[in-house]
């Protein structure tokens, strides 16, 4: 459907975890909307009936609709495409929310909605993930792959249900903040949902990640040959946020690795802020969550894949840290 030309609607995407409080938040950044402008919202349900829908309440000067079935950020595009297009040209609003379901990566969702098609229609704004506080304490909720994922494609966390929060929750909100120093440019604690429009209405910092072959591999590449992004395993990645580098691989999950090896290698890294990791090794898969203050590393179940993620605001050699990682495979006999 084409969009009709007018100027790029500013949208925010308000996006976290299952029951983080995102309609909370976004029920109250509605309550801030100009009596002259129009404003919209697309929300998406991964179930077959809408519900979040019947708690904003359709008022003159915004509409919402709601897209069900699926996740907007990982499945088909197209019937996003579709619902998107439909809201703008109908509603021609002045100010756009979307409200991804809980169980989605909004970094998809971001990287779908700066494509070039949508550059005149949207003027992307800051990604807002909404973090329950007073649920920090539960480990198992926290440390589940999707949560993590979600956090480092925010640019704002908002931190839910403030005011319930333990000394425990406090702490583990401290130790959060250190961990995604690299990703997270601003963290606002609210109690019901209360956050000021103008402290989120800020422009997309766009993230420079490049996703390629294994560093030896593109050694046996040409100068002239242009280096491609892949997506299957294995390989490696950089991206640059905020004076921060982040290098990370993914490697097969049926690929092991001499444990003591891997851990006499990563303790010896240097100039680092934080590296996190997990891999399938001769004794079992480990995972390793080192700062500067202690290395900790513990058995754990299986993971999807073997990888590791290093931030460091220091320049390093990652050709050789990647070959001495390959080093510690065991190989087939």
């Amino acid at each position: 459907m084409k969009l009709i030309s007018r100027k790029a609607v500013p949208t925010h995407i308000i996006s976290g975890f299952l029951g983080a409080g995102k309609t909370t938040l976004l029920q109250y950044l509605l309550t801030q909307k100009p009596e002259h402008e129009t404003w919209a919202v697309l929300m998406n349900e991964f179930g077959q009936i809408g519900v979040d829908q019947q708690l904003i309440t359709q008022q003159q000067g915004y509409t919402v609709k709601e897209l069900l079935g699926g996740c907007l950020c990982c499945s088909s595009q197209l019937p996003m495409q579709i619902a998107l297009s439909r809201l703008l040209s109908e509603t021609q609003p002045d100010r756009l929310f979307i409200e991804p379901t809980g169980l989605g990566h909004p970094a998809q969702l971001l990287e779908q909605l700066t494509e070039l098609h949508w550059q005149r229609s949207l003027d992307m704004r800051a990604l807002v993930i909404v973090v329950d506080g007073s649920r920090l304490h539960d480990e198992n909720w926290v440390r589940q792959n999707l949560y993590t994922d979600q956090l480092k494609a925010a640019q704002i966390v908002v931190i839910s249900h403030a005011d319930c929060m333990t000394d425990s929750d406090q702490q583990i909100y401290f130790e959060l903040k250190k961990e995604f120093q690299a990703y997270v440019q601003d963290w606002i604690e609210a109690e019901h949902g209360h956050v000021q429009l103008k402290v989120i209405d800020k422009a997309q910092r766009p993230v420079l990640r490049k996703i390629q072959p294994l560093l030896k591999l593109q050694q046996h590449q040409t100068l002239d040959e242009n280096v491609s992004a892949v997506k299957q395993l294995p390989y490696h990645y950089v991206e640059s946020s905020q004076g921060y580098t982040v290098a990370g691989w993914k490697l097969p999950k049926r690929w092991m690795f001499n444990f003591n090896e891997l851990l006499d290698l990563l303790c010896a890294q240097q100039d680092w802020v934080r590296i996190k990791g997990i891999f399938n090794t001769d004794q079992g898969w480990k995972s390793f969550n080192f700062n500067p203050e202690q290395f900790n590393y513990k058995s754990t179940e299986a993971g999807l894949d073997n990888r590791i993620e290093i931030i460091t605001q220091a320049s390093h050699d990652w050709f050789k840290f990647e070959s001495e990682l390959l080093d510690c495979q065991l190989k087939d006999e």
